[in-house]
């Protein structure tokens, strides 16, 4: 009989794994960054072993930091990102680094043989929006696309109930926080005999399948290539579990990867990114010119980033408990994603973006969507309406 998911953790001994990389989480800064560089070359020299090669898969600070840190120790990695899905200073420095920029995923090829991609409007207007986490999403969507296949899921996301698999349980994570439930549990309502409300708008966590992860994954298999990703257990969310059960360095039959920051901390990590910030401005600026003068991808005068701190950031500063922090955005993504940002303090990234840019600010809150019922165009002001979150309203 197939093992269910209890015993899989225990036959893996997770809770002891567990265990053993929080007290890793708690060392000091020059013991994670020993440790960081450990495991970096151990998995470089693994890929070697194996005839693969390794890439770092870059996107925001965390990634920035992630890719000039393997330099530093002579791990040369090419980076790899979909550059335009992120802020115009991000963009900057990411091409400064002569990072290789990739589109989102193809969604169509007409007749003619010319490729459609995937745009962020088209997405949100097809599945729906990305809000207040990749976990809570999937379950919402989940929720508004039963199938015989999902019953079980569904009933657990409900109820904590869960099947075989579950091994049993009644109380398990799977169910959603009884707050969303109240707000987007209706789906079920029929089927489990509730009366929760349903949303006037859908929500999807398949945006950075489209925008991010499917063209990433698409690159990495034409060049027989594995990531070396910025994640970070302290983050908490559907990852840190299995960066604390699979360790820094994962080999497994259809996912391998190297998170060499998983112990980190946010201090940590802004730690070794103003070392990193001092590298460049004291001889790595000018080397990359050179190198991206020499292979062409930046043109003769380009105004390269006097630091590798996008000012989306704002500057690097320490609060009153000696702890580093980003005097701006604290964590940067698409300019249409709402993941987290019912935790955010205001001023939030949407009325960040409202300060930044109007015009864009004004698309993504009232115009990037048609309901399908009134033919109303609307946006994220209605989402944000709808889970309590306070935003700028129009002049």
């Amino acid at each position: 009989m197939k093992e269910n998911c209890l015993e899989r953790m225990e036959r893996i001994d997770s809770k002891r794994k567990i265990a053993d990389f929080m007290i890793k989480e708690k060392q000091d800064y020059e013991f994670k960054k020993k440790y960081a560089r450990i495991r970096a070359i151990e998995f470089a020299n693994e890929c070697d072993a194996r005839g693969l090669n390794y890439h770092v898969s870059v996107g925001g600070l965390d990634s920035i930091t992630l890719f000039l840190f393997l330099k530093s120790i002579g791990i040369d990695a090419p980076g790899i990102t979909v550059s335009s899905l992120e802020d115009m200073s991000i963009q900057k420095v990411h091409r400064a680094l002569g990072l290789c920029r990739l589109k989102s995923a193809v969604r169509n090829v007409d007749e003619n043989g010319t490729e459609h991609r995937w745009s962020k409007p088209q997405i949100i207007q097809e599945f729906g929006f990305p809000v207040l986490s990749k976990e809570i999403a999937t379950k919402i969507e989940t929720l508004a696309n039963p199938t015989e296949k999902n019953k079980t899921v569904r009933h657990a996301i409900v109820t904590g109930e869960t099947g075989a698999y579950g091994g049993y349980q009644k109380n398990s994570r799977m169910k959603m926080s009884q707050k969303w439930l109240n707000k987007f549990g209706g789906y079920a309502n029929e089927e489990e005999g509730t009366d929760y409300d349903t949303p006037n708008f859908k929500v999807s966590s398949k945006c950075c399948y489209y925008l991010k992860e499917k063209p990433c994954d698409d690159w990495a298999k034409e060049h027989h290539s594995v990531p070396y990703l910025g994640l970070m257990a302290s983050e908490g969310g559907r990852r840190a579990k299995s960066l604390r059960i699979n360790g820094c360095n994962y080999f497994g039959k259809s996912t391998i990867r190297s998170a060499p920051f998983a112990i980190f901390d946010r201090d940590s990590l802004l730690r070794l990114t103003l070392e990193m910030d001092e590298k460049w401005k004291n001889g790595w600026k000018e080397e990359f010119y050179r190198k991206g003068i020499r292979e062409g991808y930046l043109k003769p005068g380009f105004d390269m980033p006097e630091s590798i701190i996008p000012e989306i950031y704002g500057s690097i500063e320490k609060d009153e408990n000696g702890k580093l922090y980003t005097t701006k955005a604290q964590r940067t993504g698409c300019s249409m994603c709402g993941f987290g940002i019912h935790l955010e303090k205001r001023p939030h990234r949407f009325d960040q973006l409202k300060e930044r840019s109007p015009k864009e600010w004004e698309y993504w809150m009232y115009k990037c969507c048609t309901d399908e019922e009134t033919g109303e165009k609307y946006g994220w002001a209605r989402v944000l309406d709808y889970i309590g979150v306070e935003y700028e309203e129009e002049n």
